[in-house]
C-alpha cells in the first residue's frame, strides 16, 4: 500500500471509494457497488487512522452517512444530507498527513460523488430519490395550465401600443392593456400590432401592416 503515501494515491483511491459507495446509495446495485467502496476507505483508512484517531475520524464517517440517509429518507429537504456529506468530506481529509494530501481526498470525495450519477444510465433509483423527483405532471386535463389561457388566446390577435416600445411597452388588445415586447423592434404608440407568441405571461408582439385600400 505504499502507493498511499503519495497524493496521487489517496486522490484516486477516495474517488473511485466515494463514487462506488455514494452507488450504492443513489442506485439499486445490488450491494456489490457498496461493498467495493467500503473494501477502498478500509484500505485508505486503514493506512492512516492511528488508535488515537480513529474514534472520532470513523464517527464523522458512519455519522455523515447516516445523516444523508435520514435525509434521503425522512426529510428530503437536503440540508441534512449536505451537513452529511461535509462529514464524511472531513473524515476523509483529516487524518491525511499534509494539507496538499487533505485537499486532494476532499475534491477527490466531491469528484468520486458526482460521478456516481454516471450509473444511473443502467441502474435504477432507491426509492427515496423517487421522493425527490416531481412525477405528476402539470398538464390541463389534471386542472393545471402551464401557460395561462388567458394569455394564449391572445396569439393571432390585432391591436394596437399605448405607449411606445423600447423594445417593452403597453399594448390593448381587445380593451385591455398587456404588458408586451418585440422581438427587438422599436414602435410608436398608437402602431398597429398582432401578437405572434405567448411564452407564460410574455407576449410577444410585431408590427401589423395595415393594407392598402
Amino acid at each position: 500500500m505504499s502507493f498511499l503515501s503519495y497524493p496521487a494515491g489517496g486522490f484516486v483511491v477516495v474517488l473511485l471509494a466515494s463514487c462506488l459507495l455514494f452507488a450504492e446509495l443513489l442506485f439499486k446495485a445490488k450491494g456489490l457497488s457498496g461493498l467495493m467502496g467500503c473494501g477502498l476507505f478500509i484500505l485508505y483508512f486503514n493506512y492512516f487512522l492511528t488508535d488515537q484517531a480513529s474514534p472520532w475520524i470513523v464517527g464523522l464517517l458512519i455519522g455523515g452517512l447516516l445523516l444523508i440517509i435520514i435525509d434521503g429518507k425522512l426529510f428530503t429537504t437536503g440540508i441534512i444530507g449536505v451537513i452529511g456529506f461535509v462529514l464524511m468530506i472531513l473524515g476523509c481529509a483529516l487524518p491525511a498527513p499534509s494539507l496538499l494530501y487533505g485537499m486532494l481526498v476532499g475534491i477527490a470525495f466531491v469528484i468520486g460523488t458526482l460521478g456516481s450519477l454516471f450509473f444511473r444510465r443502467f441502474l435504477p433509483k432507491r426509492e427515496y430519490l423517487e421522493k425527490l423527483t416531481l412525477h405528476e405532471q402539470l398538464t390541463s386535463e389534471k386542472g393545471y395550465n402551464s401557460i395561462n389561457s388567458d394569455y394564449q388566446r391572445l396569439v393571432g390577435k390585432t391591436g394596437f401600443t399605448v405607449t411606445p416600445f423600447h423594445p417593452v411597452g403597453t399594448v390593448k388588445i381587445d380593451g385591455h392593456n398587456y404588458s408586451a415586447v418585440t422581438d427587438g423592434l422599436f414602435l410608436d404608440s398608437k402602431c398597429p400590432v398582432r401578437v405572434v407568441s405567448v411564452d407564460g405571461t410574455r407576449i410577444v408582439i410585431d408590427k401589423e401592416e395595415q393594407k392598402a385600400e
